[in-house]
């Protein structure tokens, strides 16, 4: 069985005393809320890693996500925080190519190629993003620009490496543009990834792949995706800066 999972993505929010507050209310919600077979996560800024696990010890189905890590172990890269850094730091997760990430810094299927190499070689879970914008959604072939994301990045890895990650669809197209993603658009691109997974590691390895819906998820609708049988989750954005909401939506199985 698939594992489920909610991931909130905190991105560039909230102050030390908020992001202690905002852990403290989730891990509280999750202990009394969430089915022990639901895994939670809280992808905060860097900053706060260390100290939020801490908030989370003991607490098993809750664990805490970098939203980033550069490719190389260590060096002279400025501002950067390496995967040995991070899982020195008993960090679990981080996510990798994000859409801001792709857009705002550049990041290219080559170098998160080379960014998953180092999650896994470093015992992290990378929570890989990969999605199209509304440009491409419009062209000819949305589905395989997906597909050359996941091929370019990931498919080198071995089967037993890749059983190790797990995707985060992102319609970047239905993220802030006054557009919305539909259930039934989750699932035909969900399906198609799991269909284009298992071409290159087979049915099985593809049926174990949680496979993320990253588009604008939220409390209202998260009942709607997860019912989809290509849906194993979400990555959360801006619901996950509300712990009941957050919640909410880790309840919707």
């Amino acid at each position: 069985m698939r594992k489920k999972i909610v991931a909130g993505n905190w991105k560039m929010n909230k102050t030390a005393q908020e992001a202690f507050v905002l852990a403290t209310e989730v891990a509280e919600l999750v202990k009394s809320s969430v089915s022990a077979d639901v895994q939670v996560i809280m992808s905060t800024p860097a900053l706060y890693l260390t100290g939020v696990n801490q908030v989370i010890e003991g607490i098993p189905n809750l664990a805490v996500a970098a939203q980033n890590c550069h490719e190389k172990a260590s060096g002279a890269y400025t501002g950067e925080i390496s995967a040995p850094m991070l899982a020195s730091a008993g960090v679990q997760y981080v996510i990798l190519g994000h859409s801001e990430r792709r857009q705002y810094f550049a990041e290219t299927n080559e170098q998160l190629a080379a960014k998953t190499d180092a999650a896994l070689a470093n015992g992290l879970t990378p929570l890989f993003c990969c999605g199209e914008s509304l440009e491409t959604r419009e062209g000819a072939d949305f589905l395989g620009h997906v597909a050359q994301q996941l091929t370019e990045s990931l498919f080198h890895l071995s089967a037993e490496e890749f059983s190790k990650v797990v995707i985060a669809y992102e319609p970047i197209w239905a993220i802030g543009t006054g557009l919305t993603a539909s259930s039934d658009q989750a699932q035909e691109m969900h399906a198609f990834l799991r269909a284009h997974i298992a071409k290159k590691y087979g049915q099985n390895v593809a049926d174990s792949i949680s496979i993320l819906y990253g588009g604008s998820c939220n409390a209202k609708n998260a009942k709607e995706l997860f019912a989809c049988p290509d849906v194993d989750g979400g990555l959360i954005g801006g619901a996950s800066l509300v712990a009941a909401d957050f919640i909410t939506i880790a309840t919707s199985y």
